[in-house]
């Protein structure tokens, strides 16, 4: 076990030890979980000022007392679970919940043991082992919802090491920072992205799910490398001839609500996840609050670089909620009836792009109108169709087309005339599924004898005002840098939704006849 290169990787950042050829919590940890597991009779904790000082002492096990928690945490969990939840929900969280969860942290050590034992035969020729996911190195990670509920636990106990997260560019995973900004801030969005956490928590102590979820750092490389999808230069764009796709506006409706299997947009912070563990509640941290399996991935995925993006496949959606920024509210349990794909994951995919923030006028610039498109295009592209790129940065639109015909169904799209307007021939393929990585690989795997074969190239992209928010980009600017790359990467569709922007009144004028 030991010898393995990456749970070598993540280890110092997860708080349990080898000893020998398995992995445990150091043993002064053991028997405060084991009292705690068994209800407020053996343990004592029934209010959330003794569950802090609980888990005040647990980080203490864990020789952790000098990487100190936000000085408020102490009396955000103390208010949560004392004051703003009734006293029937807190007298069952701390009779059923909590010792559920104190449970699956003991379980913790061997849920990791197995995940590693199985990870390398997962998919034939892809590692897929919890590590930490550098920058400008492409992989992925298969988590079972199981051991992502143990991982969550331990960000609710705070029990994650963080002294060296900051050198390798990594989000914050613990949730002091969450607990105390309620306090601080005494506001409503706070504590009902709380709510959603601790509901995620109440659905998996009664009910296990079962499934997976994969994490993926997709990168575009910045020099050329054979049989990889290669940085577009701002004259390949300018000179391509690849056939717009068919585009949909919606003024109504939500990105998470749309029925289609399709690329799904989260408008992202260059660390996953952005203020979904503090303060921050628009489009990102509100789909890390309804799916909370998403936090995972801030546990062992640095920032994003100009030509990276995250892709996360299967996340399982746990609450409803109503509102936006100051007015989001909790809104009850959700039941998330996606299929699922041969290897157990939701057929819900979700990319994390990040736009520029705060540009104003320099977001006209050719350098940084190419940096956006890029930043899109790697989160559109298939690597798997690097040859059909090739000849589509060369100018041959018609060609590239024909290419898709075998692949993508006559009423799943409808191209128009007009052209993206970009070249670039970098692109190499032997016609083989040689260089193809990740969430591909895995559905050519599929394709070749998957019990639920599924069409990949029928997934279109779902979006909207990426990056036009607090970050300030013009609208109609980020629309046709999406709507540019979607068709590039040879997406049937892109359905965007407006969100009621004044400046997007007239955009379904532009759709394709």
């Amino acid at each position: 076990m030991e010898k393995r290169e990456d749970l070598r990787s993540i280890l110092p950042y997860l708080g349990v030890v080898v000893e020998g050829s398995s992995l445990q919590w150091p043993s002064p940890v053991i028997e405060p979980l084991k009292a705690i597991s068994k209800g407020p009779g053996h343990s004592g904790i029934q209010s959330g000022e003794l569950l802090f000082l609980a888990i005040s002492d647990l980080r203490h096990s864990l020789s952790l007392s000098s990487q100190r928690l936000s000085a408020s945490a102490s009396h955000g969990y103390a208010l949560f679970f004392d004051e703003l939840l009734s006293t029937v929900e807190s007298t069952k969280w701390f009779a059923e919940v909590l010792p559920t969860l104190a449970n699956l942290l003991l379980l913790f050590p061997s849920l990791l043991e197995f995940h590693y034992r199985n990870a390398d035969a997962l998919i034939d020729g892809v590692q897929t082992g919890l590590r930490i996911l550098n920058s400008q190195q492409s992989g992925i990670v298969f988590l079972s919802q199981e051991s992502i509920g143990a991982l969550l636990t331990c960000s609710f106990f705070c029990l994650f090491p963080t002294s060296n997260r900051d050198a390798k560019h990594l989000p914050m995973i613990n949730f002091d920072h969450l607990f105390s900004c309620l306090y601080e801030t005494n506001d409503e969005k706070m504590e009902n992205k709380i709510k959603c956490i601790i509901h995620y928590f109440e659905r998996i102590c009664s009910h296990m799910p079962t499934g997976l979820v994969s994490f993926e750092r997709k990168v575009l490389p910045l020099e050329d490398v054979a049989l990889c999808v290669t940085y577009p230069k701002a004259d390949s764009w300018s000179k391509s001839a690849t056939p717009l796709c068919h585009f949909e506006v919606h003024r109504s409706g939500l990105i998470e609500d749309q029925s289609k299997e399709a690329l799904e947009v989260d408008f992202a912070n260059k660390y996953l996840g952005g203020g979904a563990l503090r303060r921050g509640c628009v489009q990102e941290e509100i789909r890390f609050m309804i799916n909370p399996e998403l936090i995972a991935g801030m546990l062992f995925l640095p920032s994003m670089a100009d030509n990276e993006a995250i892709k996360v496949v299967g996340p399982e959606r746990f609450s409803n909620y109503t509102g936006y920024a100051s007015s989001f509210r909790f809104a009850g349990d959700y039941v998330d009836k996606r299929d699922v794909d041969f290897i157990g994951r939701r057929k819900k995919k979700i990319i994390a792009i990040d736009a520029l923030c705060g540009m104003r006028m320099r977001q006209y610039r050719l350098e940084y109108l190419l940096r956006e498109i890029n930043k899109a295009f790697c989160g559109f592209f298939y690597q798997s169709k690097c040859q059909q790129y090739q000849r589509l940065f060369k100018g041959d639109g018609p060609c590239g087309a024909q290419l898709d015909q075998g692949i993508q169904g006559s009423d799943s799209i409808s191209r128009s005339n007009r052209s993206v307007g970009l070249q670039e021939a970098p692109y190499v393929s032997v016609g083989t599924n040689e260089g193809i990585h990740g969430d591909e690989q895995i559905g050519n795997s599929e394709e070749k004898g998957g019990p639920s074969l599924e069409h990949q190239y029928d997934v279109g992209v779902v979006t909207g005002n990426w990056g036009c928010g607090a970050f300030k980009g013009d609208p109609q600017i980020k629309t046709t840098i999406q709507w540019l790359t979607a068709s590039q990467a040879l997406r049937p569709f892109i359905s965007y939704h407006t969100f009621g922007v004044e400046a997007l009144k007239t955009l379904d004028e532009s759709e394709p006849d």
